[in-house]
């Protein structure tokens, strides 16, 4: 019957699951051999009422009926089937192949109601044998990690290239040789390092290309990014690094700037800055190994002597917010000393806000004459890319209708890619993070060495670290089912991961908003980051605001 309903139509094979869940609404409510009365007769004691169905894959469309002047100016919407236009289509339609998956577990998408086998009047039922499903189970070999680079919070692809080798074998060599020489001329440009011979009894670090697909708040690809990293878990301590620690902006602080920026109508203005950590300084001498692929034969044996910070070393991030900190407070700028990376700046009715996080600023005011001389001031100081208002930051897409001051916030492209790495994207949807009765207790861990070793396979800590960043930025209704299972991250076992799995179908559902429910009133955020941060929340509002 699935393979029917999809054949006589143009929907995308997706659909599938829509025509499993019609097909048993169907069956349940038809009369069959088996049994005298339908299954929903059977169940529900009533004879179902056929009359509201629809011609599958037929079009449909809405027609707005408006009301008078003197009746409520809320309108009526009625739906239009073009079930006779549909069917007289003769040639409408496509072969659909459906093959059942053998690789992975496969979960039928959810039906609305599902018969029993009934006591009463099923005789003929109980002389038939049941048929078993012949599937094997096996877990999704394909996963995907969460990972952090220059501050994004990004999950690792299947295309894109781990080693040098790779990118240059793979279909898109041109594109990421192109990215590594641009990573080349800003290492130049900078003058990161000088090539000197290795000092006796000194052991240079090594260095690897780090390659990343840079897309949009659509998910589409923007820019190939090739990424020079030290290797600095190879660092001494003591010897060529100090301190490491370095702040970042909490993505609630962000949150609590961007509910302010709306209420007032604010501007609200992103730059980028490029190579950022390349900026800072180092006091300590570091030796590194030449960049794979671009030792020239009379540099042979050298070692790449850094004079500023380069991705990976230990303190490189540390030295990048120095030296920002110190530029941005000689333009003016005054530190929050609740939280190190947001800035403020007030002249009279002007009021300037400045948000880092890495190498991401979000620049946020009620003056644009003003913001623009902060863009070009950070554009003397560092090698700055404008990236105009505000629309897509740290994966989270901004929706913003300043004509009602609403601003909302959406994490759709980066919810897919978690889906898409734990291999969850066509699995059914849930309509629950975690259902009622679902108790999770450290009894259920595994107590044998081979479940044990069994389960150290599935990335049940990278699968709840992928669901915290979502639920940090965009999805506080995760909190309580994210707790329950978060606790189990040294030794889940299966009914752990199943409930990690529950919440990710959750995520397959509800991951699509329309823009009038992402466009929340912020200032009833404001309430919630009160209540819920209480302390913290008064503490910073009071001082940095008030």
């Amino acid at each position: 019957m699935v393979r029917s309903m999809m054949s006589h139509t143009d929907l995308p094979t997706s659909f599938w699951g829509y025509a499993l869940e019609t097909t048993a609404f169907t069956l349940n409510r038809v009369p069959s051999k088996s049994v005298q009365k339908t299954p929903h007769e059977m169940w529900t004691g009533k004879r179902p009422n056929m009359s509201f169905m629809k011609v599958w894959g037929c079009k449909a469309y809405v027609k707005h009926q408006m009301s008078t002047k003197l009746e409520p100016k809320s309108q009526k919407i009625n739906g239009v089937f073009l079930e006779k236009e549909f069917l007289s289509n003769k040639g409408k339609g496509r072969n659909i192949e459906l093959k059942e998956v053998q690789q992975q577990e496969v979960h039928e998408p959810e039906v609305e109601e599902t018969p029993r086998v009934f006591e009463e009047n099923s005789t003929d039922l109980e002389t038939q044998p049941l048929r078993r499903s012949t599937r094997e189970h096996h877990e999704p070999e394909r996963y995907g990690f969460l990972v952090t680079t220059d501050g994004d919070v990004i999950l690792v692809e299947q295309d894109e290239p781990e080693t040098y080798q790779e990118a240059v074998a793979s279909l898109d060599s041109e594109k990421w040789l192109e990215a590594m020489r641009s990573e080349m001329d800003s290492m130049s440009e900078n003058q990161v390092w000088t090539l000197v011979e290795p000092p006796e009894g000194v052991k240079p670090i090594g260095c690897k290309w780090v390659f990343k697909k840079k897309t949009d708040m659509d998910g589409n690809v923007q820019t190939y990014k090739g990424r020079l990293v030290a290797k600095g878990f190879r660092q001494i301590h003591g010897v060529d690094y100090d301190e490491t620690f370095s702040p970042v902006a909490m993505f609630k602080s962000i949150r609590i700037l961007l509910a302010v920026a709306a209420f007032h109508d604010y501007e609200i203005w992103q730059m980028d800055v490029k190579t950022a950590f390349l900026n800072g300084k180092l006091e300590e001498d570091v030796y590194m190994t030449q960049p794979e692929g671009f030792v020239t034969p009379e540099n042979v044996g050298n070692v790449c002597k850094l004079q500023r910070s380069i991705y990976g070393l230990k303190h490189a991030s540390q030295s990048w917010n120095l030296r920002f900190n110190d530029a941005i407070k000689e333009f003016g700028f005054i530190i929050n000393e609740d939280e190190p990376c947001v800035y403020k700046k007030f002249s009279g009715s002007i009021v300037s806000f400045l948000i880092l996080y890495v190498d991401d600023i979000l620049i946020i005011g009620n003056d644009v004459p003003t913001l623009q001389s902060i863009k070009t001031w950070l554009s003397s100081c560092f090698s700055m890319k404008d990236l105009g208002e505000a629309a897509y930051i740290l994966g989270v897409k901004i929706y913003s209708d300043r004509s009602r001051r609403l601003l909302g916030l959406s994490q759709i492209t980066y919810i897919d890619k978690v889906l898409k790495c734990f291999s969850m994207e066509e699995f059914k949807r849930g309509f629950l993070p975690m259902r009622h009765g679902i108790s999770l207790s450290k009894e259920m861990c595994p107590s044998m060495l081979q479940e044990r070793e069994r389960m150290s396979q599935i990335p049940y800590a990278s699968a709840i670290g992928s669901i915290m960043y979502a639920m940090i930025c965009t999805r506080p209704d995760l909190s309580y089912a994210l707790s329950m299972t978060s606790r189990y991250q040294a030794n889940p076992s299966e009914g752990h991961w199943t409930a990690v799995k529950n919440i990710l179908k959750y995520l397959r559902r509800t991951k699509l908003y329309d823009q009038e429910k992402l466009c929340l009133n912020l200032i009833v955020f404001h309430f919630y980051c009160k209540y819920f941060y209480r302390e913290w929340f008064s503490l910073f509002y009071i001082s940095f605001f008030l």
